[in-house]
């Protein structure tokens, strides 16, 4: 008796997984990307060889989102299973045994978007670590740091004047967001959409406006993010916000809409006097995860 000859079956590779999983809990292509370091274009081409390697359809696309199919729901308990056991496996010979607690604060913008993914990554690396995190304003962190109520903390600041406290681990343009063929810029008094005082979007945003003498009211006043882009994108009000934050439903509003440039921020990491080896660990994870972000604005 003879039998047919079958191919070896293919080995998943944990990269992709890593990419399918952040998308299927972020349900977006392009917040997956950030999460994961790379392109929006680089991870569809990984899913795209996913779905092919697999023969399946993993994600129903729309304009605005991304859902699993049932073959992806299929994948998507798999996919969890195994990364957590590389993880594990890996931290067995690797990772150093560290425990404890670590407390970090971040602003509201950078614990939205950023912090959930740099902290995945982290207690994957670190299981014994948990990192405590507050929210609050840059100066309110500042004010915690400083009581020995924080570890770490992670701020915004503004490049002019120039601070000389801090690491820098990320710099960022500040650009005008107005919604896709929307019309708010074009008003009188313009619309604006701001932070609370002490925010140096704000601050900046408001000096600029006002050394062109152009006329403005605030429309919207919030201390979150999302707030403030529900107000951009239902065309309602134009808000100062980093480049990265401009999604696809945005545009980028300047000199041509009779707008002023605004300048850069930073994000600065500030640290306690004496850092313990959980405290460093998550520094360096930290560091690591602003360097990938700003390789793939780059690219």
């Amino acid at each position: 008796m003879t039998f047919p000859i079958r191919r070896p079956i293919p080995l998943l590779d944990n990269d992709v997984l890593r990419t399918f999983v952040a998308i299927a809990e972020t349900g977006n292509f392009s917040t997956a990307a950030e999460a994961v370091f790379r392109t929006p274009s680089a991870v569809s081409m990984q899913i795209k060889k996913l779905e092919e390697q697999l023969g399946a359809t993993l994600f129903l696309r729309d304009a605005r989102s991304v859902s699993l199919t049932q073959h992806g729901e299929l994948l998507l308990s798999y996919a969890r299973n195994i990364l957590a056991l590389s993880n594990e496996a890996v931290s067995r010979f690797v990772m150093p045994e560290l425990s404890g607690v670590v407390r970090l604060g971040a602003p509201e913008d950078i614990g939205e978007r950023l912090l959930p993914s740099i902290l995945r990554s982290f207690a994957e690396s670190f299981p014994g670590i948990m990192v405590d995190v507050t929210i609050d304003m840059s100066l309110g962190l500042r004010k915690r740091l400083e009581e020995q109520r924080l570890d770490l903390a992670l701020i915004n600041c503004a490049t002019r004047p120039l601070p000389t406290d801090g690491e820098i681990v990320f710099r960022e343009r500040l650009v005008w967001a107005g919604a896709k063929c929307g019309t708010a810029h074009r008003r009188d008094p313009l619309p604006i959409s701001i932070w609370e005082e002490g925010c140096i979007w704000r601050s900046e945003a408001l000096s600029q406006l006002e050394r062109m003498k152009r006329s403005y009211r605030v429309a919207f006043l919030s201390g979150h993010t999302m707030a403030q882009r529900a107000a951009v994108i239902s065309d309602l009000a134009i808000a100062p916000l980093p480049r990265s934050y401009v999604g696809e439903d945005m545009a980028i509003l300047g000199a041509q809409e009779g707008l002023p440039e605004l300048g850069s921020f930073d994000i600065r990491l500030l640290t306690a006097a004496q850092l313990t080896p959980p405290m460093q660990a998550v520094a360096d994870s930290i560091r690591f995860a602003f360097s990938e972000k700003a390789k793939v604005l780059a690219a």
